[in-house]
């Protein structure tokens, strides 16, 4: 067996010794076209379980790198003239000099060719007409020479990221991972600093491209550049000097781009005189993952591990073994490129948190992968999240001013100790106050399409069931699925409406219900179906149009939800819009009249005022269609009409779909333009979902998937959110609400599943304080669901699934 390594780095080091210590008898040879000593960072983080793993794979080397490295615990966070720092992360830094060398002597002693300042052509077909080699791994860094000239094969994409940054080093000491934030007039620097060993420390200076450019950083030479960081960072840097060792690179060539890099492939197979040879991409020639996570080098040495295993376990298949190697790692390497990608648009949207208080501006990032959990945290640092929690429930109970109703006060249990003298509660426990409503959590039971009431629109005892259940679970406020504003507003003929003084009885009898036995408050959503009306049940057909008593549709602009399907809705008319502005003023006022406390305009999902705002939907050519202002115009007219005839004691909100997730429609930028319109309109509170508007969308799920608008929403366009989409637990909820991505969180599904979800939630993580959420009819069970969870926990963990201490997640 003889194996050619190109690239010398620490991926294709570790992948030659465990080659070569697995097989004596076999050739295998490192190419590297810098000197032994070149190298152009300065620090390598590793995660403990990294180590670990260094250790398990090649014991000798494993512990001469355990044994050398410098260890920490601590992050500390600089920002607004404050310092927030935690614990119990369990950092592990080594110099990347003293990692290089310690890999050169182990690959030495194993046998290994060590070949510096010698270079490699990438056309490996020529080479390998010369040289008989058996396999080939292409560890050759971000810049992969080789990736590239078989870039038809790999099939390579490359993000150019939005920051520069320069890796640079300092004498200075740091006993925490230090991250410092300084604005200048020209924009935000970040500095992400580490100790890596008993002298020397890293210190990356970080910054949006057009800060760099406006602060005349592309035009100084290294040594101005150098000065300028310096300036910057004195306070932290307390009079060391910075020191650079990429003196290959000339002026604003040490400020880099961070590419992102992924591959379609990682095995190309050539065609050599001995037969064919695989070459494989490894590190950060196949995946790169950004510096502000710590994990390139560990990446890389996980990938010299799983091939050095696969490829025992197959020693007669190898090219099964290398699908399986490439089939392994994109799957590990995806985790955490995800992370990574999160963690690198939270640096580069800086001035998007920047208004955050300092403690939540650093809990946002230690939580800005959304890898890193509320209850992880607590279990690196107890005494943190206690000191936060205080923090954030004293700032939220400061805000919502209004006392409880007598009735609800009558609620709360009298065996409940003082505020005083309880723990704080979690985030998602904290109430939340908008106008003169002030809720007891943050947990919304989501609307969710029942398709149960009567056929004339008026909801039924479904509903009475449905709602009350919910509400009596423990949830701050329960929204009704959307109620329809006329007869031919409706989805389905199944679908509750709001249109009679009928159906405004019926509804107060339910938020009687729920206003006299428990402490929730209730919401109701109006809207009207537009093109995606007149259809069947969804578990009938969803979308499917009603086989018989279909009614007109009508749209912004004639259109069909589903092609050849659905049927056409032909487009509104002046004397129209009048005609449904009209009915959702008269369903507020019946809904007033009925005592919902809060109430929501559904402008989401391609529903008919949704369809006005994405240029997909809306093609007209009048003073309603164009740009977002203009599609906007008649949603903001109806919402306006009906501001003015909602209680101004009472909060309203506006459900929008932030994404279209199809060519051509909104985008994010759309849903902040809009979001800030509807706030100026008087909009309490933008409920970001995202999707639903045409069939034809490709959007991307995930854990968590749609927080991220209703984070960017909240920060850039300065309202209070409500996140949605796959939350589903209260360690996430408490996250989102902890690190100011959004005010309140919808749980949709979970309720359906477990209509008592906050009760058990709260259970499962051992959070006080949740007495007066139990109906006193249900506390018998209380005690012993506490202690039922409190045997999980014990048994489980609360971390369970945490990422490794010493990753940056």
């Amino acid at each position: 067996m003889r194996v050619l390594v190109v690239g010398g780095g620490p991926g294709g080091l570790y992948a030659a010794l465990l080659l070569k210590r697995r097989d004596p008898a076999a050739h295998v040879e490192v190419r590297e076209r810098n000197r032994p000593d070149d190298t152009f960072g300065w620090g390598v983080v590793l995660s403990d379980q990294t180590v670990d793993n260094l250790v398990a794979a090649d014991p000798a080397g494993g512990a001469a790198i355990r044994d050398r490295l410098h260890r920490w615990d601590d992050i500390a966070v600089h920002f607004g003239g404050c310092t927030v720092r935690s614990g119990g992360h369990g950092f592990s830094g080594i110099g990347r000099h003293e990692m290089l060398r310690l890999l050169h002597a182990r690959c030495r002693e194993v046998g290994v060719v060590l070949r510096f300042e010698t270079e490699t052509d990438p056309d490996l077909g020529a080479l390998l007409a010369r040289e008989p080699f058996d396999l080939v791994l292409a560890a050759d860094g971000l810049n992969s020479r080789v990736r590239e000239r078989y870039a038809d094969a790999f099939r390579p994409a490359v993000d150019l990221r939005a920051c520069r940054y320069t890796w640079l080093g300092t004498p200075r000491r740091f006993d925490a991972f230090t991250f410092d934030f300084v604005e200048t007039p020209h924009g935000w620097f970040q500095a992400h600093a580490y100790q890596f060993d008993g002298t020397m420390s890293t210190f990356i200076v970080e910054t949006r491209q057009e800060t760099w450019e406006r602060t005349g950083l592309d035009a100084m030479d290294a040594d101005a550049s150098i000065a300028f960081c310096e300036r910057l960072f004195a306070a932290r840097l307390d009079g060391a000097p910075l020191r650079s060792n990429a003196h290959h690179l000339r002026g604003s060539a040490a400020w880099i781009r961070f590419p992102r890099i992924t591959c379609a492939s990682w095995v190309h197979h050539l065609d050599a005189p001995h037969g064919r040879v695989p070459v494989v991409l490894l590190g950060d020639a196949a995946h790169t993952a950004h510096f502000s996570i710590g994990s390139g080098s560990k990446l890389a040495l996980e990938d010299a591990i799983a091939l050095d295993r696969i490829l025992a376990a197959r020693p007669s298949d190898t090219a099964a073994a290398l699908a399986a190697y490439q089939a392994e790692r994109s799957v590990e390497v995806l985790k955490l490129t995800n992370a990574a990608r999160n963690s690198t648009e939270w640096f580069e949207h800086v001035a998007r948190y920047a208004t955050l208080a300092p403690e939540q501006f650093a809990y946002s990032l230690l939580t800005r992968s959304q890898r890193i959990s509320h209850e992880n945290l607590r279990q690196r640092d107890a005494g943190y999240v206690a000191a936060f929690e205080r923090w954030f429930a004293d700032r939220a109970t400061a805000a919502a001013t209004d006392p409880p109703d007598a009735a609800r006060e009558g609620l709360a249990s009298a065996a409940e100790p003082p505020a005083a003298a309880r723990p704080a509660p979690p985030p998602l426990l904290t109430p939340f106050r908008a106008r003169g409503v002030t809720l007891p959590n943050r947990v919304v039971v989501s609307p969710m399409a029942q398709y149960s009431a009567l056929e004339d629109g008026t909801p039924s005892e479904w509903h009475l069931v449905h709602l009350g259940a919910r509400a009596s679970g423990g949830a701050g406020l329960v929204m009704t699925e959307m109620t329809c504003v006329a007869a031919d507003a409706r989805i389905t003929p199944w679908c509750p409406g709001l249109w009679t003084t009928g159906h405004r009885e019926a509804w107060a009898r339910v938020v009687r219900f729920v206003h006299e036995w428990t402490p929730a408050r209730i919401g109701l959503q109006l809207g009207h179906a537009g093109a995606k009306g007149s259809t069947r049940r969804m578990w009938e057909g969803i979308d499917q149009p009603l086989p018989e008593g279909n009614w007109p549709l009508i749209a912004p602009s004639e259109t069909e939800y589903l092609a050849g399907v659905s049927q056409r809705a032909r487009a509104m008319t002046r004397a129209d819009m009048d005609r449904v502005r009209d009915e959702f003023v008269r369903a507020t006022r019946l809904g007033a009249e009925a005592g919902f406390d809060w109430l929501e305009l559904h402008a989401a999902h391609g529903y008919l005022l949704s369809a006005f705002l994405s240029p997909l939907t809306n093609r007209r050519t009048d003073a309603y269609g164009g740009d977002a202002e203009a599609r906007a115009r008649f949603p903001l007219e109806v919402f306006a009409a009906m501001r003015a005839a909602w209680p101004a004691d009472r909060p309203m909100s506006v459900r929008l779909s932030a994404h279209d997730w199809a060519p051509g429609g909104n985008t994010p930028d759309d849903a902040v333009v809009l979001a800030r319109l509807f706030k100026a309109a008087g909009a309490d509170v933008i409920d970001v979902s995202a999707g639903q508007v045409v069939k034809a969308e490709q959007p991307v799920f995930g854990r968590m998937w749609q927080t991220p608008f209703a984070d960017r929403v909240r920060q850039e366009a300065g309202v209070a959110t409500i996140a949605v989409g796959a939350i589903t637990d209260a360690d996430q909820a408490n996250g989102i609400i902890a690190s100011g991505r959004a005010d309140l969180v919808a749980v949709g599904r979970p309720h359906l599943a477990n209509p008592g979800w906050l009760l058990t939630e709260a259970a499962r993580f051992g959070y006080a304080g949740t007495a007066p959420l139990w109906p006193p009819q249900y506390r018998a069970a209380k005690q012993q669901l506490d202690r039922l969870m409190e045997r999980e926990r014990a048994a489980m963990g609360a971390a369970a699934g945490a990422p490794p201490k010493g990753e940056l997640t």
